[in-house]
């Protein structure tokens, strides 16, 4: 059975206090509708339609950034979840297969959780998630009898007795295109909000005498979010999955609640984290390579036996090949560090290539901007870089080379050369303590002054 998405994502957000649409809020470096669409994407469906309102345009550039071939449809009244879905009817005219309805706000519903609700459509007409809450708070409640879902009552329409029910509604709902459409029809809004609930399909579809089916998740799955709490709630669940994830495909981290990951974080088996690394989009850890504490990775590709840190800082376009040493203090930026190269201390190397065991020293530049244009550095295999070595781009330093240490390289260096490049010395005796004594006299003179 072929089947479609609806992701309905018009809320404004409200009580996010933001000028942005509660959708593109983040977590774990994602926006919500993106944690959303990856979720369904695991379906493979023919279809995506995004229902968006307040500020739709944005949603809508997200959307496609996410996924070219998604359908917009606007809402451009918020009459009810009803109404929302009711939009896609006209993107999915002709349609015959099942419609999946997600919301951007509530995330985290697992690809496992969707698959089953796709596998309950198959003995079911309507499928429902639902899960136990700790606290029901304001969720609909789910009005069951024995095994069969009988209603769905919207909090502010509860009874007493309704009230106290603690299985809950997710508002993700399956059921076949002309089915939902034919039911969300029926749909009226004599309710305490006034609107249109997708939540009464499952009373008018008992009513025709369809079938209907309930699926339970974990409440962590379910969680909504609606304001800033329930943003940093979101991303502390995030977090929290994403550790146990890792550690349970062979990472070791050695304080798990410190280290922070993007959505997209890939990392091998026999790595080691250490305590407060944060990884930021795009990073990519290949096996048995070790994050020392305190680093920050983004856009970075860190390849087997690699070692990291600590308080390294490696930014996108970052390339490092097997068995590399990175350092404290060390930033990397758009650069190609082949293997066994190292970089151990405080140094900078950008818009750069550094060939297969060359070692950088302490303090080295590559001076790849000149307030316009971004410059390349090539550095060779098995070059030595002199500490406090300033590679003013664009600049070629050959295979087997040096640099001594404080110099300011401008021109090419050939191959198995040594480049001196600094001013030379004088010694001038005695005029340290004379210049002391100037400037205490100075400074005496300011001070009664």
């Amino acid at each position: 059975m072929s089947i479609a998405v609806v992701i309905l994502a018009a809320g404004k957000g409200t009580r996010m206090v933001s000028d942005l649409p509660k959708a593109l809020h983040k977590v774990a470096h994602a926006t919500l509708l993106e944690h959303a669409m990856r979720a369904a994407a695991i379906l493979e469906p023919e279809t995506t339609v995004v229902v968006v309102g307040h500020e739709g345009e944005k949603v809508a550039s997200e959307a496609h950034r996410i996924n070219q071939e998604v359908i917009i449809a606007e809402q451009k009244e918020q009459l009810g979840t009803a109404h929302a879905v009711s939009m896609a009817k006209d993107p999915l005219s002709g349609f015959k297969g099942d419609i999946l309805v997600l919301y951007a706000d509530t995330p985290f519903i697992s690809k496992a959780t969707i698959e089953t609700i796709r596998d309950a459509r198959t003995i079911s007409d309507l499928v429902v998630l639902g899960f136990e809450a700790k606290d029901p708070a304001r969720y609909g409640r789910l009005i069951t009898h024995g095994t069969q879902l009988e209603r769905i009552v919207e909090f502010k329409d509860t009874s007493e007795k309704e009230r106290a029910i603690t299985l809950c509604n997710s508002g993700v709902m399956a059921g076949s295109a002309p089915l939902l459409f034919s039911l969300i029809e029926e749909i009226d809004n004599t309710n305490a909000s006034g609107e249109y609930y997708l939540t009464d399909c499952v009373a008018y579809a008992r009513e025709m005498g369809k079938t209907t089916h309930l699926v339970i998740c974990d409440e962590k799955e379910t969680l909504g979010i609606n304001s800033r709490a329930d943003l940093a709630m979101a991303e502390t669940a995030f977090q929290e999955r994403a550790r146990q994830m890792h550690m349970e495909n062979g990472v070791s981290l050695l304080a798990p609640e410190t280290v922070y990951f993007s959505f997209d974080t890939v990392i091998g088996r026999d790595s080691i984290v250490e305590q407060h690394v944060i990884f930021g989009p795009e990073a990519i850890i290949e096996s048995a390579a070790h994050i020392k504490a305190f680093c920050h990775i983004e856009g970075a590709h860190v390849s087997e036996g690699a070692i990291i840190g600590p308080f390294a800082r490696l930014r996108p376009g970052a390339e490092l090949g097997e068995k590399v040493r990175v350092g404290n203090f060390v930033e990397i930026k758009n650069a190609v560090i082949a293997d066994g190269a190292k970089i151990n201390h405080l140094s900078y190397i950008g818009d750069a290539e550094v060939g297969a065991r060359a070692n950088i020293g302490a303090g080295c530049v590559t001076c790849n901007y000149d307030g316009v244009m971004k410059h390349k550095t090539m550095i060779g295999e098995a070059a030595f870089i002199g500490s406090n070595t300033m590679m003013v781009a664009p600049v070629n330093i050959g295979k087997d080379s040096m640099t001594a240490s404080g110099s300011v390289v401008t021109k090419n260096v050939p191959e198995g050369a040594l480049a001196l490049a600094r001013a030379p010395q004088e010694n001038k005796i005695g005029m340290a303590r004379k210049l002391i004594d100037i400037l205490k006299k100075r400074k005496q003179k300011k001070d009664l002054g």
